[in-house]
């Protein structure tokens, strides 16, 4: 992970390229629901339906988070699912095809809310694709309960860095560090998101993925708190360069990781 920057008051449209949004599709929205409200302390209000039930996750009134039910005919992972922001997404789908990609979904209105696709880079991670109208995205950042970073964890980045500079207009910049395989994605002239080279270490059950960093006050308490409310920690809270972090699952088995002072 590289420096993650919050704020409490993001850019009113969100630069091409930028995780403006992330989404979770779950099985049993309400007992998620009940998880996430007890653990970032999120409130929740009806969003757009067109794939099915789905809510936004509210913090302060403002808007975090989205969750949604999956089809109980479609056996997909659950996992948070950062979406980009694009401003023409018909182009943004039509790239990702060209440089290897494939959409899965879309593009498809959402209401009056925008354009979304959900699609996969060359290597299989999946990622979302957002055009806002009425909805921006994520609307406060910098504390508690908001996500604070996006970093894919993936075998190898040159290729798929390739990928994520061409389909978004994204400037990747390597850091210069011994043995370590990571590329920092800017977008606007600033870091938003990371791609990390891991090679065998990748999760065989998982493949090339995106992993969300959620802002809290304290990894510790938090990570108890996982454990109270029926999810798993799965690498438990230790201090990083950038702040003390553990990664963890919801009762579901989507996996997350907790960040403290991030900035």
């Amino acid at each position: 992970m590289t420096e993650a920057r919050g704020s409490a008051a993001p850019p009113s449209r969100h630069t091409p390229g930028t995780p403006c949004w992330v989404s979770l599709m779950v099985h049993g929205p309400a007992a998620t629901q009940e998880f996430y409200g007890s653990l970032f302390g999120w409130e929740f209000a009806p969003g757009p339906q067109q794939l099915g039930p789905y809510v936004r996750a509210l913090l302060g009134g403002q808007e975090v988070a989205g969750i949604g039910q999956l089809p109980p005919d479609r056996q997909l992972p659950v996992a948070w699912t950062p979406y980009l922001a694009s401003d023409d997404i018909d182009l943004t789908a039509e790239s990702v095809r060209l440089c290897g990609g494939t959409v899965g979904v879309g593009p498809l209105d959402a209401g009056d809310a925008g354009r979304l696709v959900i699609g996969s880079d060359p290597s299989g991670a999946v990622f979302g694709v957002w055009q806002a109208a009425a909805h921006l995205g994520t609307s406060v950042a910098g504390v508690p309960g908001t996500p604070a970073w996006h970093e894919l964890l993936t075998v190898e980045t040159v290729s798929v860095a390739k990928f994520y500079e061409t389909v978004f207009g994204c400037e990747g910049e390597p850091v210069g560090s011994a043995g370590l395989d990571y590329v920092t994605l800017h977008a606007g002239g600033r870091p938003v998101a990371g791609l990390h080279g891991v090679g065998h270490a990748l999760p065989r059950d998982r493949g090339p993925h995106w992993m969300t960093y959620f802002e809290v006050a304290d990894v510790t308490a938090s990570a108890r708190l996982v454990t109270d409310l029926g999810g798993h920690v799965l690498h438990p809270p230790h201090d990083s360069a950038h702040g003390r972090v553990a990664t963890v699952a919801d009762p579901e088995g989507a996996r997350f990781s907790l960040i403290e002072n991030p900035h």
